[in-house]
C-alpha cells in the first residue's frame, strides 16, 4: 500500500471499509470522496425493512465500515476524525496527515468473519474478556459481556422465541431467502448477500436451494442449531448505546467492529443472534432480562473459539462509489 496516493488512495480506504459486515451482506452503503474526507452514505435500495424496519442495523453497518476505514487509514498514514451528519443521515470521515502506524486490528480486517458454526464450548480467560471489553466499549457504547451458564440460557430462550416467530412470518421468510447465495456462481456474481457455504451448509444450484429452504429451514430445525451453537459458545456480548438514533447506531456498529477485530486477533470467532432485539415486541423484556432495563440492547453476539468458514464475497470498489 506505499506509495498510494490521491483517488488510489481514498478508494484502497473504500476497500477496507467493504470489508466490514452488514446485515445480511446487503452491503447497504455508498462512498462520496473529496480527497480530504471519506463520506458514508446509507444505500437505502439494499434496506431490509422486515427484519430491520427502522433501519437500526444498516446504520450499524454503516459504523462498521466506518471503523475499518479509521483503522486502514491509520496504516496509510491518515488520522481519522468521524462524525454524524444528521442533515444528511451519513457518516463523515475527515483526513489528514499522521505517522502510519499499523495496528493489530488493521492486520485484521481481511480476516474477520461472522463464523455460524460450532465452536469450542471452553470458557476465555479474565484478561481475554478484558480486551474484548476495552475494544466494544465507548462513551456512548456500553458491553455487557454474559459467560454464566445462566445468563447464556435466558439469551438463548429469547432467540427460540425471535427464531420461531420471524420464521412463521412469511414477510420475514421472503425476505431472508432474497439475500441467500445458494450457488457458488451466484455469490460470486452477485459479490453480496448469505452465501450458503459461509453458514456451512452444501452449495446447491439457486434453483434447488429455493426449492428446499421451506421444507429445511423451519423453526424446529434452527431453534435444534441455535441451541447447539449457543451451548458451544463461551459466552454472549450484548452491545447497548446510550441514546436509540442513528448517530448512536452508527458509534454501536464502530464498537462492535472493533470487538469483532480484537476477537479475530486472538482467534476468537463470533456470529449475530439478533432475534430477541429485531422484535419490537420482543425487545424489552429481552431487555429486562439481561441488564439494559429502559435502554435498547442494540446488538446481541455469540463468541468463542472455532473453526473459520469460507468468507462471504464483496462487490467492487466501483460498484459502491457515487
Amino acid at each position: 500500500m506505499q506509495g498510494l496516493s490521491g483517488v488510489a488512495l481514498s478508494q484502497e480506504l473504500v476497500r477496507y471499509a467493504t470489508l466490514a459486515p452488514s446485515s445480511h451482506n446487503t452491503q447497504c452503503w455508498k462512498f462520496a470522496l473529496d480527497g480530504r474526507s471519506v463520506t458514508i452514505l446509507p444505500d437505502l435500495s439494499r434496506r431490509c425493512p422486515v427484519v430491520d424496519p427502522d433501519d437500526h442495523h444498516l446504520y450499524v453497518s454503516l459504523g462498521c465500515a466506518a471503523e475499518n476505514l479509521v483503522q486502514a487509514g491509520l496504516a496509510l498514514g491518515l488520522a481519522s476524525e468521524v462524525h454524524f451528519d444528521a442533515a444528511r443521515d451519513a457518516v463523515v470521515v475527515n483526513l489528514s496527515p499522521t505517522p502510519a502506524v499499523v495496528t493489530s486490528l488493521f492486520k485484521a480486517i481481511p480476516e474477520r468473519q461472522c463464523t455460524r458454526g460450532e465452536y469450542d464450548g471452553k470458557p476465555l480467560s479474565a484478561q481475554d474478556l478484558g480486551l474484548l471489553e476495552r475494544a466494544g466499549s465507548n462513551d456512548g457504547v456500553r458491553l455487557l459481556l454474559l459467560t454464566e451458564r445462566a445468563a447464556i440460557g435466558r439469551v438463548l430462550d429469547f432467540v427460540v422465541q425471535g427464531n420461531t416467530a420471524q420464521l412463521n412470518d412469511k414477510a420475514f421468510v421472503k425476505e431472508l431467502k432474497s439475500w441467500i447465495r445458494f450457488s457458488a456462481s451466484d455469490a460470486v456474481a452477485r459479490g453480496d448477500g448469505l452465501f450458503g457455504k459461509s453458514s456451512g451448509s452444501p452449495t446447491l444450484p439457486s434453483w434447488l436451494g429455493n426449492l428446499l429452504f421451506d421444507f429445511v429451514v423451519t423453526a424446529k430445525s434452527e431453534n435444534e442449531k441455535y441451541t447447539r451453537q449457543l451451548h458451544s459458545s463461551a459466552g454472549v456480548a450484548v452491545f447497548v448505546a446510550a441514546k436509540e438514533d442513528k448517530a448512536h447506531w452508527v458509534e454501536v456498529g464502530r464498537a462492535y467492529e472493533r470487538f469483532a477485530l480484537q476477537g479475530t486477533v486472538m482467534g476468537v470467532r463470533n456470529a449475530h443472534v439478533n432475534m430477541p432485539v429485531e422484535l419490537a415486541a420482543l425487545r424489552p423484556r429481552f431487555a429486562n432480562a439481561i441488564g439494559p432495563g429502559h435502554q435498547r440492547p442494540d446488538l446481541v453476539v455469540r463468541f468463542g473459539r472455532g473453526p473459520t468458514l469460507p468468507p462471504s464475497l464483496r462487490r467492487p470498489v466501483q460498484a459502491v462509489l457515487v
